[in-house]
């Protein structure tokens, strides 16, 4: 899937734009005038190239994301703050504005795995639903469905096509019951762990209500 593949591409490139400013702001601290106007000189191409998929692929993300909150406007609040700063602490030999610039990227970063985590936390129901099984009118599937509308739509929509964030379309899935358990305990790709949120008898609800939004003539 494209935003799959530009998740990852991106995380590669955010190391690799981080670790080039890491080496630029230790030659600038440690005073390599000389250091750092070659370093600059031999990385310049591979900067521009770098620099140019970070904002490519970041760009495709945010136009993509399932849920724009406060936090991930701090997180790119950071980001085009930190470019600028670079730009002229590097230029200018201001060895603050480029220890102020490492700071803003390691805190975007930080800022990043924080809103993922928050979206596998557990979340309130938005509706009313008995949840015991044992009760007389407990329904696995209602359960289910309360469940996945808590959790799961900002990412996968009320049918499953949503697709936000890189999420798999449901409708077309073929995993067997155990592997979507597993998918939804530990994440994968942008899809955040819910471990330990829902316990057994929620997991088995959920997962049925996924499975039931299949098409039926897969």
């Amino acid at each position: 899937m494209l935003f799959t593949a530009l998740f990852h591409t991106h995380k590669l490139v955010v190391l690799l734009f981080a670790t080039i400013y890491i080496i630029k702001t230790i030659l600038l601290l440690i005073g390599s005038d000389n250091g750092l106007e070659k370093f600059t000189k031999i990385i310049k191409i591979p900067e521009i190239i770098i620099s140019l998929l970070f904002l490519l692929t970041g760009g495709y993300m945010v136009m993509n994301i399932a849920e724009f909150d406060v936090l991930f406007i701090i997180k790119l609040v950071f980001v085009f703050t930190s470019i600028p700063l670079a730009i002229i602490g590097f230029k200018k030999k201001k060895k603050l504005f480029a220890l102020i610039s490492i700071f803003l990227i390691v805190g975007a970063y930080g800022l990043a795995e924080v809103h993922k985590a928050r979206l596998g936390k557990r979340h309130d129901f938005k509706e009313e639903v008995i949840t015991n099984p044992e009760a007389q009118n407990y329904v696995l599937s209602l359960h289910g469905k309360a469940l996945y509308n808590a959790q799961c739509t900002v990412c996968h929509g009320d049918d499953g096509s949503a697709g936000l964030s890189g999420a798999k379309d449901l409708r077309y899935s073929q995993k067997s019951s155990e592997e979507v358990k597993h998918i939804i305990n530990s994440g994968k790709n942008t899809m955040p762990k819910i471990k330990p949120a829902l316990n057994e008898q929620e997991l088995k609800a959920l997962v049925s209500y996924v499975n039931g939004l299949r098409k039926q003539d897969l």
